[in-house]
């Protein structure tokens, strides 16, 4: 690679934050804010932490999509369950899916928590650690790239880069230098650093450089998307654990790569900011993402609507009733157990209205088919979905064509 095309001063990485002359970032910022903080809506802490594990899948799958690897729904809620594909093309697709969701919950419940690395997510140990947790849990043929001269070169979980690369028609910044662009980028976008709207919109400027710093051999979409999803967090975006942007990026592959690549560009004229990179290709990124962020809260509050919600609970046991799966009383069950969070067995026999012996056949079925969930054999029961039911209970999370053959 000629040296003179190697990015290797910091400077060459500004700006950092896009300009907003018209307010426009900082009004759809604020839009995100107010939107997202009605997300979880009056739908009980229980119930939505049973949505949230429904999203995980989700968005393993379309973060996984956007790197080109579609798996099957139902083969990543197999993997969840240790059930593996004989084919070795789709096993490695299930594990990936697996790791996926494995370290955005190691995440989530580390952000909980605040400690180490998890206090500082703009940090190198933190997106180190990212990396690491999930290339540990990756299968061994995707541990893989082809270096100079088609060698094959093992990426090892969690290490910076130490070579030069390209990315299409994009040259990161120079191995040697990765950790002075990291620390400027933890300087610059450290979430304690901004306020409120700001901070969301740094939350949009720091998903792109990332990538621009292209920080690791392999995996630095999936670690920025997984980074960018964390961040949310620390914006005060509610719910966060209830929507993906990797669903509305993947949906828009071919904006979001377009948008990636306009903020790639060098400053395009003397009114284009100051820096080296152009400020409208940033800005644009940043309207791109900010708009995707609100369509997908938009989405998830149109699904977590309290009457929908038990609306379409109720038209799928309508479904499983008319294909002589679930009895009709199940309906009255999970709509108290979804309202409620958790009810004993006693008050979800005596909500069916039946006979006790019926009705204790009814709560059977439904903890068979794991629709309902419960710490103990006897204790509280509560509401579980799971991606086969999410065709009709929670429509359109996965494309068009997958729940056609769930209904089918």
């Amino acid at each position: 690679m000629n040296k003179y095309l190697l990015i290797d001063k910091i400077h060459q990485m500004e700006p950092m934050f896009p300009s907003d002359p018209k307010f426009e970032l900082r009004d759809k910022a604020l839009a995100l804010l107010t939107e997202s903080a009605a997300l979880p809506g009056a739908l009980h802490p229980l119930t939505l932490k049973a949505i949230s594990e429904l999203i995980r899948p989700m968005n393993s799958y379309y973060s996984n999509l956007l790197e080109g690897h579609k798996t099957n729904p139902l083969d990543i809620e197999k993997a969840l369950e240790d059930d593996y594909s004989d084919e070795p093309a789709l096993r490695a697709l299930q594990l990936e899916s697996k790791a996926h969701i494995e370290v955005q919950k190691t995440i989530e419940y580390g952000v909980e928590s605040r400690r180490a690395p998890f206090d500082r997510i703009c940090s190198i140990d933190f997106l180190s650690y990212v990396h690491k947790e999930f290339y540990l849990r990756m299968p061994e043929e995707y541990c893989f790239v082809k270096g100079p001269g088609n060698v094959l070169e093992k990426v090892v979980p969690g290490a910076l880069r130490s070579r030069e690369v390209i990315v299409g028609r994009h040259i990161p910044p120079a191995a040697e230098s990765l950790s002075y662009f990291l620390e400027r980028f933890e300087s610059v976008y450290g979430p304690e650093k901004h306020k409120s709207l700001d901070r969301i919109i740094a939350a949009a400027a720091s998903h792109h450089r990332l990538t621009w710093i292209h920080p690791f051999l392999d995996g630095n979409g999936r670690v920025a998307r997984l980074f960018s999803n964390t961040y949310h967090a620390f914006c005060g975006l509610g719910g966060t654990s209830l929507w993906s942007i990797s669903r509305g990026f993947a949906r828009a592959r071919a904006d979001y790569l377009s948008s990636l690549t306009g903020a790639d560009g060098e400053r395009r004229s003397d009114l284009d900011g100051r820096g080296c990179l152009s400020d409208e290709g940033l800005r644009a990124f940043c309207r791109f993402y900010l708009d995707t962020a609100l369509d997908q809260v938009r989405f998830m509050r149109s699904l977590l609507d309290i009457d929908g919600l038990t609306g379409r609970l109720g038209r799928f046991v309508d479904f499983e009733t008319a294909h002589g799966r679930l009895q009709p009383e199940s309906a009255h069950i999970l709509r108290e157990a979804c309202l409620r969070g958790a009810i004993t067995r006693g008050d979800a026999l005596r909500t069916t209205g039946l006979p006790e012996r019926t009705a204790r056949r009814v709560l059977a079925e439904l903890l068979d088919r794991k629709l309902l969930v419960s710490d103990t054999p006897k204790g509280p029961v509560r509401i579980r979905f799971s991606v086969i039911e999410s065709a009709l209970i929670f429509p359109r999370l996965y494309p068009d064509n997958f729940e056609a053959k769930l209904l089918s």
